[in-house]
């Protein structure tokens, strides 16, 4: 994760992978670039803007911080040059930086050269988990209410993810919620415009009541989501093997949903929907590599979500209805996700896709 701005001087952005040790900090002006940790210099390149050619120039950190500035300085880029598809690499015969870097899928072999794909570089885990060395749970089937899904890991706590958003100048990050926060959920919940699709309004004591429940549920993660540590939004993400939604689709042990309610009014609009919602995919992606699709059962008839998630990448698959609600089932793809670099902001249309539940 990064974050930084624009200067008269070139292009900044400060980057660190969480519980990774020191901020890394990325500089750009002219084609030049440099990764700063610690105040000493880790490595510089050189970016040639026709070619699309990352040259390293001058290394000098020990081997894992070498792959952390080049991650550093190859993220960056990703974020100011959006359309790049691939970076050519030159790493100037250090063989030890080339050889982490393609085994960690950060380059590969593409000929006699070295080369970055962005869909695959943003599948690392290192830039943006809070702990990206943990590995995916085993796999135990077990039963639920009568569904079998397999055993799901531990609750997350504290921050789980953080991203730099360019265009906002601004890191959004998710983090598991805590009874701490009931005040702060009971505002949201109170405001007219989340209960109007939310619809639970109450006291502290209801709201306590019900967010225990979800923090008990091995299925659910209660989440706050803020923009340079400021809270704008709550957001329920979910297994959907043991939910709701599971008998109105083929569903996987892996596929994840989301529900989330923006709360702060100076968060809403397309410039904060297209940084937090495709960052929100991004985590769930990236939380277990098994995880192909992610699921979500919005209100049939609020068409202006519908659109904003459409623009999203997910695909509308039906209209079904539970109990409370007629809903459409939309659906995202890792392929998609990853390959279309759904991650980038969609074409601005009109929309919202900030109640949905």
């Amino acid at each position: 994760m990064f974050e930084g701005d624009n200067t008269a001087s070139g292009q900044v952005a400060t980057l660190f992978a969480a519980g990774h040790g020191d901020t890394v900090t990325v500089t750009r002006q002219a084609d030049r670039l440099e990764a700063v940790a610690g105040g000493q210099s880790l490595a510089s390149f050189r970016f040639e803007t026709g070619t699309r050619r990352l040259t390293l120039l001058e290394s000098r950190a020990q081997p894992e911080l070498g792959e952390r500035a080049l991650a550093a300085v190859i993220e960056a880029l990703i974020g100011w040059e959006p359309t790049i598809d691939r970076l050519h690499l030159d790493l100037r015969d250090d063989a030890d930086l080339a050889d982490r870097s393609c085994s960690s899928g950060l380059a590969l072999h593409d000929g006699p050269e070295l080369s970055v794909l962005p869909a695959m570089a943003m599948q690392r885990r290192a830039n943006w988990l809070s702990a990206p060395s943990r590995e995916p749970y085993p796999a135990d089937p077990i039963l639920t209410e009568g569904r079998r899904h397999p055993r799901r890991p531990p609750k997350p706590l504290g921050v789980v993810y953080a991203r730099h958003i360019p265009w906002l100048g601004q890191t959004v990050s998710f983090r598991a919620l805590t009874l701490d926060d009931v005040p702060l959920f009971n505002r949201w919940m109170n405001d007219p415009r989340v209960a109007a699709f939310w619809q639970e309004e109450g006291d502290h004591e209801k709201h306590r009541a019900y967010l225990s429940g979800l923090i008990a549920d091995p299925h659910m993660i209660p989440m706050i989501g803020s923009f340079d540590d400021r809270p704008f939004g709550y957001f329920e993400i979910y297994w959907a093997k043991e939910n709701r939604i599971a008998p109105f689709y083929d569903v996987d042990d892996w596929d994840r949903g989301w529900h989330v309610a923006v709360g702060e009014d100076a968060v809403r609009g397309r410039a904060y929907i297209s940084a937090w919602l495709p960052s929100l995919m991004h985590y769930l992606f990236l939380d277990d590599p098994r995880t192909q699709r992610i699921v979500g059962e919005p209100a049939a008839h609020h068409t202006q979500q519908l659109r904003n998630l459409d623009i999203s990448g997910f695909a509308r698959l039906k209209n079904f209805d539970f109990p409370h609600k007629r809903a459409s089932l939309v659906m995202l793809l890792r392929e998609r996700f990853f390959g279309d670099r759904l991650w980038q902001p969609a074409p601005a249309r009109s929309g919202s896709a900030e109640t949905a539940r």
